[in-house]
């Protein structure tokens, strides 16, 4: 395989370096996890500029105005946003919008995905279930009135990111005979059934709790292709893995920088063999993590086989990713002493942000469990 990046995905992650670099880790408005503060809504100005940069497109084929894009080119660009924790729901985004694009109906993409590329539209995912592959992990289900008619939607769906403040929302669903469906509810206008109320997550920002009572949606609405969760899942757990990447980069730099410069007995802290092997430590992490990475980004971006199917690779990604990540903050906790607790310094949010990502879509000990099964399904050797 090659992992050599293309000019197009380059130019992407160019793109994003040149929005996401200027971005200070504690932007107003941003939560305070020790007073309690919440934001009410994502970060505006920079989903405006993401627009702009053609950030929120990438997945979206160019008859809707997109880049036409890969995974690659968005775990590119969601490595440069989590440096700086850039609080917009471009993973959500980009990933609902590649769903609808791969498998909405014609009428559902021309009403969604031009709006969603120019960042008028807001798209987050319900991300549920540990797999992507097993409906009874499932809290939504989903029933159709007659071989045409409405679908019918019940069950509650909690921790939907940024779903107080999109316009559209993905729910995954299983229905009676075990197949799953994904359903795209619009949520801007008032819908019989339909109730929202307040979460929080580890990283202090709103989360939604979906109550779904009898919520009626078109046929148009539904996605009923078999693959069309899995692959979601997949593409957001890839997409969880690069934001663990590019926040333990800005963690280690962070930590490499203080270590530098705050001196003990008369020397940088950086110079103690003990803080260099942690650093070392941590490097080494960065690099697994990387390099599982692409590896399961280029999988789902080719299509290419091999001895386990793509989600084996994703899961190899995310137990890397979910392990490596607490292990890099947990030692830039560490090596930053008392200070690393100050709340005045940004560190105290990386350290939040990374134990929401270090679970979110499971943590590793659960993608370990996942890898087994596929090994035991599909024998080595």
């Amino acid at each position: 395989m090659d992992f050599t990046f293309s000019e197009e995905q380059q130019a992407a992650a160019e793109a994003a370096r040149a929005v996401f670099a200027p971005v200070a880790p504690d932007r107003v408005p941003s939560p305070s996890l020790t007073s309690g503060a919440v934001a009410d809504d994502l970060d505006r100005a920079l989903w405006t500029q993401a627009a702009d940069a053609d950030l929120l497109s990438l997945l979206i084929a160019p008859e809707h105005d997109g880049a036409g894009l890969d995974a690659i080119a968005l775990c590119l660009v969601l490595r440069e946003a989590a440096k700086v924790l850039a609080r917009i729901p471009l993973l959500e985004h980009s990933a609902a919008a590649a769903t609808l694009q791969a498998y909405g109906t014609e009428e559902l993409k021309r009403e969604i995905l031009p709006r969603a590329g120019r960042g008028d539209l807001v798209l987050t995912v319900a991300s549920a279930g540990r797999t992507g592959h097993d409906p009874a992990d499932l809290a939504v289900t989903a029933r159709q009135e007659s071989a045409a008619g409405d679908w019918i939607l019940d069950g509650v769906q909690t921790a939907v990111p940024w779903g107080l403040n999109a316009d559209h929302i993905l729910v995954p669903a299983h229905t009676a005979d075990g197949a799953t469906v994904v359903a795209a509810l619009p949520t801007r206008d008032a819908i019989a059934g339909l109730t929202t109320a307040e979460q929080i997550s580890t990283t202090g920002e709103r989360l939604a709790e979906l109550r779904l009572d009898g919520v009626r949606l078109t046929p148009r609405q539904i996605i009923l292709a078999p693959d069309a969760w899995p692959r979601l899942h997949a593409l957001l757990a890839t997409g969880t893995c690069a934001l663990a990447l590019g926040l333990g980069e800005g963690v280690l730099k962070m930590t490499s920088d203080y270590a530098s410069k705050r001196e003990q007995f008369g020397h940088p802290i950086a110079t103690f063999q003990a803080v260099a092997v942690q650093a070392a430590d941590r490097y080494i992490d960065l690099r697994a993590m990387e390099a599982t990475l692409w590896q399961a980004a280029w999988r789902l971006s080719s299509g290419a086989g091999g001895a386990l199917p793509v989600t084996g690779d994703v899961a190899v990604a995310k137990t890397w990713a979910s392990d490596g990540v607490r292990r890099i903050v947990q030692t830039a906790q560490h090596l930053h002493g008392g200070f690393g607790a100050d709340t005045d310094y940004p560190l105290h949010r990386y350290h939040a942000w990374a134990k929401h990502l270090e679970l979110s879509l499971g943590p590793a000990a659960a993608h370990e469990e996942i890898l087994g099964d596929l090994l035991a399904a599909h024998p080595l050797g």
